[in-house]
């Protein structure tokens, strides 16, 4: 099994290095910025299929360019300018798709300074004990000793929050993964709590967000405070990106470990095909839901459970987990999202409405099929075990199961 993994550890620079990659950064936002703003000028000006470019043809012109008007890009590796045109032509290519397909993907955006701080380099990168060697950069400090497998193929260098940090993408061929023979389980993510397994198991929402939002105001208070361009206001961006950062590293740290104890101990993994667009546009529970981290959960296990063996089905975005009876099967017609307590007027089970919508997903058997019915995954319902789908749906997008 062919992969690829990304193996990314915290550099420590000197002041020269630290110059250096700054360099480097700024040059790939210019170049990104650059290359957008010549293709908006030729769809504007040119007909035809001039009024279309790629990034190769878009690498040519920049290089007749740079001994004449940028001179200042031969202090920088060739790769961290071409590497940004590569990225600007993937972007164009994802709108494309996005007008044919329907899709959301907007139009590619202008960088900035101070947002966007980072950069790839390929060609010969050498990992030595806590020293990565780069091109143009030379030997660079490690603060960890990096323990890499696999052929590295290039190397993406970042800043957050006034710390630097790379990331080496390596292809690596691994056997097939043995099939893992736990329990089929059913995962109803939530704001009460992280997650509720179909097996009663209960992960609390440490709601790292909503735990720093004082000093997140206040920190923001101090940024608004200072004067623009002082040493005091970049001070004190600094202190409040760290504090964003740390938020996110909570964040990602509890998913992981949920993430990864799924993907190695249960054969099938169900969880809903939630619309997380839909749901942060709720004024109420929007930022609650943007605290858990919906859409970073699903992501994680796509390719964990790849790596590890286990099955991940997604269940159809309108399959009414929460308003279906978990013992006979009974639905509501209607099921308000404050309550907390699902009972049945049919056989009375009164139950807890995320347990048992949890229930509700490991019971339906999902299988595998090519051309599905109900478009999730690749997934239909087994035969007379999944209720009928021809209610009609909820328009909120499963905003009542995300509770």
């Amino acid at each position: 099994m062919l992969i690829y993994r990304a193996y990314r550890y915290e550099l420590d620079p000197n002041n020269r290095q630290r110059t250096h990659m700054a360099k480097h950064a700024g040059c790939a936002r210019f170049a990104y910025n650059w290359g957008l703003e010549e293709r908006i000028r030729r769809y504007q000006t040119k007909t035809g299929k001039e009024r279309f470019t790629n990034s190769i043809e878009q690498h040519r012109e920049l290089n007749r360019l740079k001994l004449s008007k940028f001179p200042w890009m031969y202090e920088v590796s060739k790769y961290a300018p071409q590497a940004a045109l590569q990225d600007l032509d993937k972007a164009f290519q994802n709108f494309r798709r996005g007008l044919r397909n329907g899709t959301r993907i907007g139009f590619p955006k202008f960088k900035r300074k101070g947002r966007n701080e980072s950069f790839r380099l390929g060609g010969p990168i050498r990992v030595t004990d806590k020293r990565i060697q780069l091109p143009r950069l030379g030997k660079i400090r490690l603060k960890e000793v990096p323990k890499i497998l696999g052929r590295i193929l290039n190397a993406t260098v970042s800043r957050k929050a006034d710390r630097w940090f790379v990331s080496i993408c390596v292809e690596l061929n691994l056997p097939d993964p043995t099939p893992v023979h736990g329990p089929k389980v059913g995962v109803d993510l939530g704001i009460n709590f992280l997650a509720i397994l179909s097996d009663g198991t209960e992960y609390e929402n440490h709601r790292v967000f909503a735990s720093k939002l004082r000093k997140l105001r206040k920190l923001s208070r101090q940024v608004s405070r200072k004067r623009n361009r002082s040493q005091n206001r970049r001070k004190a961006v600094i202190r409040l990106a760290k504090l964003h950062w740390r938020i996110s590293n909570c964040r990602k740290d509890v998913l992981h470990k949920l993430t990864t104890y799924l993907a190695k101990n249960h054969s099938q993994i169900v969880i809903e095909n939630l619309c997380v667009k839909g749901l942060i546009r709720n004024k109420t529970l929007g930022r609650a839901i943007t605290d858990v981290g919906f859409f970073e959960f699903r992501r994680q296990l796509e390719y964990k459970t790849k790596w590890y063996g286990s099955k991940l089905v997604l269940a159809p975005r309108f399959f009414p987990s929460s308003k279906r009876c978990s013992r006979c099967g009974h639905i509501k017609n209607k099921l308000s999202l404050f309550t907390r307590e699902f009972q049945c007027e049919s056989c009375g089970l009164e139950i807890n409405r995320d347990l048992n919508a949890a229930k509700n997903l490991v019971a339906a058997g999902w299988v595998e099929t090519e051309n599905a019915c109900l478009e999730v995954g690749g997934y239909r319902p087994l035969e007379g075990q999944c209720p009928s789908m021809k209610q009609e749906p909820n328009t909120t997008g499963s905003l009542e199961s995300a509770g």
